[in-house]
């Protein structure tokens, strides 16, 4: 089934690099208004996109392709390529204020086909409009912005997959909506979604592991414990300073209950995440996000499985050169650096008062070239730094990526 998949969309990719040959005869290129404040949870539609004459469907997606070599404490398994995904969007408007928008993500070169985003909007005022199907949970700024594309880095943040397991989807329904007003934007979304399950603290992991969650595919069919996750998220933006969002996301992750025999008690989890975006000096982009995540773990588990985790990450990115180059009239040559911290199991040794030390710090200059604004090849130099639970001495990884991402 999953090879039938595939071949369908190869062969709608031909036809839509066809179309971008000659974008007047088969497909013209969206124009995306760039007069509106927009904000992180705007990004599923602000995407460039394709549209055939006058269908109420427009196409899009994008590719990710890289190359990387690491070694860790001087170990190397050489230079390997990856082809991490391959998106495909398609949007349609089902009649005035009715709109429809699907993703569809092909990982690691085919092995993993994910429905990331399949949801029907209904608009009825800018502050209050209704959203079901497959959401993308709301939860800092990433699992919704997480587009290839749009960044200079090659790896994702770590604490943005693997504290916030992005990109976080599930099956669930909520409201939106949002308030303009000269150079300012408060925007919040509300929903209701199945949930994690116990595979967050059942895993091969060892320890407390929110990703885990990820590989149950029932989640889109059938709540595991049926209390719905809430994720609830507020931003505020003003046109020249900078764009803030909080939100939380929490719920009930283990089964409880079964054929109405009480089994445990209710274990909740929580996450609370703090983004930024800002635009200072000159044109220098920061942009970050922090996430704590606090877990009832039973007392039947040893210490590493840790009840508390916190992480997140900082991205600086300067242009220093705009304007023609190679041939490209609007090309953007940029230095980047990206800060990273995540910590697996905050706290103390019960019996020692020592600090657990399962983290890891990552330090990542980058240097990226944009032909256009929907197109980055990017070369990064990443240096870790993991410390296991015993503080043992560190293990050093570093090495280098290289590659590219575009829309199409």
């Amino acid at each position: 089934m999953k090879k039938h998949l595939f071949s369908l969309y190869l062969i709608f990719i031909c036809q839509v690099v066809y179309g971008q040959t000659d974008t007047s005869f088969f497909f013209t290129r969206v124009k995306q208004d760039s007069s509106k404040l927009k904000l992180n949870m705007d990004a599923v539609y602000n995407r460039p996109f394709l549209q055939m004459g006058k269908l109420p469907v427009s196409l899009g997606g994008y590719l990710e392709a890289n190359s990387s070599y690491f070694s860790t404490d001087g170990v190397s398994d050489g230079l390997s390529f990856q082809l991490p995904r391959l998106t495909m969007f398609m949007s349609a408007s089902i009649r005035q204020r009715i709109k429809f928008m699907t993703e569809i993500e092909f990982e690691e070169g085919g092995r993993e086909i994910n429905i990331e985003f399949a949801a029907l909007d209904l608009e009825f005022n800018p502050l209050f409009n209704l959203r079901g199907g497959v959401i993308m949970n709301p939860i800092g700024s990433f699992n919704q912005n997480h587009d290839g594309p749009k960044w200079e880095f090659v790896s994702r943040p770590v604490s943005s997959t693997t504290i916030i397991p992005s990109t976080w989807s599930n099956v669930g329904f909520g409201v939106f909506g949002k308030y303009s007003r000269k150079n300012w934007v408060w925007a919040y979304e509300a929903y209701l979604s199945n949930g994690f399950d116990d595979n967050i603290i059942n895993n091969n992991q060892n320890r407390t592991w929110f990703p885990a969650s990820k590989a149950n595919g029932d989640r889109f069919e059938e709540s595991f414990n049926g209390v719905p996750l809430k994720t609830i998220k507020m931003a505020l933006k003003h046109r020249k300073i900078a764009e803030i969002g909080i939100s939380w996301m929490g719920g009930v992750y283990n089964k409880f209950k079964d054929d109405g025999i009480i089994l445990d008690k209710k274990r909740h989890l929580n996450f609370i995440a703090l983004d930024i975006n800002s635009t200072i000096l000159k044109d220098t982009y920061l942009n970050g996000e922090w996430v704590w995540a606090y877990v009832d773990v039973p007392d039947t588990y040893i210490q590493q499985f840790g009840n508390r985790q916190q992480g997140g990450f900082l991205d600086i990115v300067q242009p220093i050169k705009k304007g023609k180059m190679l041939g490209w009239s609007e090309s953007v040559l940029n230095i980047a650096l990206r800060l990273e911290y995540a910590d697996y199991n905050v706290g103390n040794f019960q019996e020692l008062g020592l600090r657990i030390a399962d983290h890891m710090y990552a330090l990542v200059p980058a240097i990226s070239f944009r032909p256009s604004a929907q197109t980055v090849i990017r070369a990064n130099y990443r240096y870790e730094r993991h410390t296991d639970l015993l503080r043992n001495p560190a293990s050093q990884t570093a090495g280098f990526q290289f590659g590219f991402s575009t829309y199409f």
